[in-house]
């Protein structure tokens, strides 16, 4: 269950059925989780998102007349308190980049296990970004140029280019610390540049500011 105790209702959408019963079965023994629906590709997940109202879709990408990326675009546009968690066997840093920018909060390759899948969708529904971890060294190696280069485009919300630096390896998953000795700053610099990114772009926490970041481009840097 998540922090309020309440359980974490899911719709499951992959367009392959062997698949899509496969993980219906797998999740509903898990505590907590409770599917009530499963979708055989992104249209059918868009209209049983509007109509269950999940918190969490666990979103396939690659699925036909609507694919996972638009679906989870049009998901959050109409239904922003449900969050997306990418589950695909895909981890090439176009898929990953794609669906982080749509706005997926979670991205698991299917080599995960059912434990793992729970816990990402428990996390999910409580607003934190999880990340399979050869999707975040796919991450780190995409994010990684020198630090104190200076973007390439235009902020957005007034941003400056130091804070769109820190906000790309928040993205990264790289802690304080690990961001202060980056960047060769002390960590309460850091938490300076965090707190007014929150500010500024509205982000509650991490795992929104991480949404942000790929939503306008900031998470891939040049």
């Amino acid at each position: 269950m998540n922090e309020k105790g309440d359980t974490v209702r899911v719709v499951v959408a992959d367009d392959q059925r062997v698949v899509r019963e496969g993980l219906v079965t797998s999740l509903s023994v898990l505590p907590g989780v409770e599917v009530v629906g499963a979708a055989a590709d992104g249209e059918q997940a868009v209209a049983l998102v509007s109509r269950y109202r999940p918190q969490v879709v666990l979103m396939d990408l690659r699925m036909p007349r609507i694919d996972g990326v638009e679906a989870t675009r049009r998901i959050l546009a109409a239904h922003p308190g449900t969050a997306v968690v990418v589950l695909t066997t895909y981890a090439d840093d176009e898929s990953i980049l794609a669906a982080l920018r749509a706005g997926a909060l979670g991205y698991l390759t299917k080599d995960a296990g059912r434990e793992q899948i729970g816990r990402a969708l428990q996390a999910a529904a409580e607003g934190q970004a999880i990340l399979d971890p050869a999707v975040h060294a796919r991450l780190v190696a995409a994010t990684g140029r020198a630090p104190g280069a200076a973007p390439s485009r235009p902020l957005p919300d007034g941003l400056t280019a130091r804070e769109a630096e820190v906000l790309a390896l928040i993205a990264t998953g790289r802690t304080n610390a690990e961001i202060a000795a980056t960047l060769t700053v002390s960590p309460s610099t850091v938490k300076t540049h965090i707190n007014n990114i929150f500010t500024k772009t509205g982000a509650r926490d991490r795992a929104h500011a991480v949404q942000y970041a790929y939503r306008h481009g900031l998470g891939d840097v040049d």
